[in-house]
């Protein structure tokens, strides 16, 4: 299945990339718990942050699908029953950022710390599990999941289509411990939120760790990465209407290409049908009989 995907979606390998900047902070909580106005303030702080939104909404289809092969290399399995993710190949998806939040810290959090064991981490936590897991489930299953124009777009589109599977396919499922989105997440949600925390919190000396919410604001986090406190508030962003918006922006953007895709794979596919159609009916003339009608056009002319 994997081997058709690449051979009807596929793009080449995604160009190598020697980092300039370390990876100075991981930001290792879930989304959902603060991570758009975390980005924010830490872009605000100077540093050059990649969240999932960078990931979601990548013009470069060959980096969705990089991603899309080391999630099927971590949950999937290797052959030698252990999972290696270079750091190099972390670097081809992330390029210079010296922070990284969302959806790769979600993914990959053990194997970035394998990457960067120099950087910061930050455990960005939503103090409420209800309402953590109710946005979560509205967000990624209700309005994605569960949505079938995104269903629908993933066929006529390259980029939409690793996109899809990298989420809905591989990443959620892969993550919340499920076969589908839907069930891993209304099912599994908390006790992986919890596992995941705990996993944090032994890989990660205290000294190197911060659990931080939004609602710490400013203070704590400047103090833990040495930064001066900004003279603005706290950022407050991507709320479950936001991220719709947010949602609907990225369907804008594909929607056309996907359209003049479906128009031709239909225009194909009725060609072809009408061609054997008429191959059957016998009422494809032979090709004797073209050369006669050609010779018979040329000796009028």
């Amino acid at each position: 299945m994997y081997a058709l995907q690449r051979l009807f979606y596929g793009f080449p390998e995604p160009t190598p990339h020697k980092r300039s900047k370390p990876v100075e902070v991981l930001c290792l909580g879930l989304p959902r718990t603060g991570t758009e106005s975390l980005s924010v303030a830490l872009r605000t702080l100077g540093l050059q942050t990649y969240h999932g939104w960078d990931l979601v909404f990548e013009p470069d289809g060959s980096k969705l699908q990089l991603c899309n092969d080391l999630l099927r290399r971590k949950f999937k399995g290797a052959r030698d029953g252990d999972v290696h993710i270079a750091k190099e190949e972390f670097d081809m998806l992330v390029g210079d950022s010296q922070a990284i939040v969302d959806s790769l810290c979600l993914f990959f959090a053990p194997e970035l710390l394998a990457a960067y064991p120099d950087a910061k981490v930050v455990l960005n936590l939503r103090p409420d599990m209800e309402a953590w897991h109710r946005s979560i489930d509205k967000t990624i299953v209700q309005e994605c999941d569960q949505s079938w124009v995104m269903w629908w777009m993933q066929w006529f589109s390259a980029e939409f289509h690793w996109l899809y599977s990298l989420y809905l396919r591989e990443g959620y499922p892969g993550v919340f411990h499920g076969g589908t989105t839907i069930d891993c997440i209304q099912k599994n949600a908390k006790w992986v939120y919890r596992d995941h925390c705990n996993m944090i919190r032994g890989m990660v000396p205290k000294d190197n760790l911060l659990e931080w919410s939004v609602d710490d604001g400013w203070e704590p986090l400047c103090k833990f990465l040495d930064k001066p406190i900004p003279n603005e508030a706290f950022p407050r962003t991507n709320t479950p209407g936001m991220y719709a918006e947010r949602a609907d922006e990225l369907i804008k953007i594909r929607t056309a290409r996907c359209l003049r895709n479906m128009s031709l794979t239909v225009v194909t596919l009725g060609g072809i049908t009408t061609a054997a159609v008429m191959w059957w009916q016998g009422r494809i003339p032979k090709v004797t009989e073209l050369r006669n009608l050609l010779g018979q056009f040329t000796a009028t002319t």
